[in-house]
């Protein structure tokens, strides 16, 4: 029986691309799930799993963070980062037209638009973390600083402490 092509997603297309090196964790899913739950599907440490999340400024432009999934977006923060007064999360109906990803697939490489983004500054202590690929049932593992190329991001603090 032949083996089944991987279907490559818009964020691995363009890793490649930069000659980013990075794996892929891959799981069963047809319905959004937490990251949480996916980190223990795959038995993934919580420290190495990020999330991402989309913003809209008071400006009304957008912006990105990537977060650690058991940690939580300290707004205040997210703002001061991205030069604005205040950041607001967008509605989850609204992540696909934002962003061109669904939720529980969105990551912050190959958005439809190249948007401000900020990574948390503690993942630069690690030598890997694991970002969504850009799908459902589809994780890239890959190092801070080549996601930080990729997503054009800069490192920040942005978590609630």
């Amino acid at each position: 029986m032949a083996k089944s092509k991987e279907t490559k997603t818009n964020a691995m297309r363009i890793l490649e691309t930069k000659k980013i090196p990075y794996t892929t964790h891959t799981y069963e899913c047809d319905e959004f799930i937490d990251a949480i739950q996916i980190a223990d599907m795959l038995s993934l440490p919580y420290e190495k799993v990020y999330k991402t999340l989309v913003t809209q400024g008071a400006s009304k432009n957008y912006y990105v963070f990537v977060i650690p999934i058991a940690e939580e977006l300290d707004m205040k923060k997210a703002a001061k980062s991205v030069s604005e007064k205040s950041v607001v999360m967008i509605h989850v109906k609204d992540i696909n037209t934002i962003t061109g990803y669904i939720r529980g697939g969105c990551t912050a490489i190959g958005m439809k638009k190249q948007y401000t983004t900020r990574i948390e500054q503690a993942a630069q202590s690690l030598d890997q973390i694991i970002v969504s690929g850009g799908k459902l049932g589809m994780q890239i593992e890959l190092s801070p600083q080549d996601l930080a190329i990729a997503a054009g991001a800069e490192f920040a603090d942005i978590i609630v402490k």
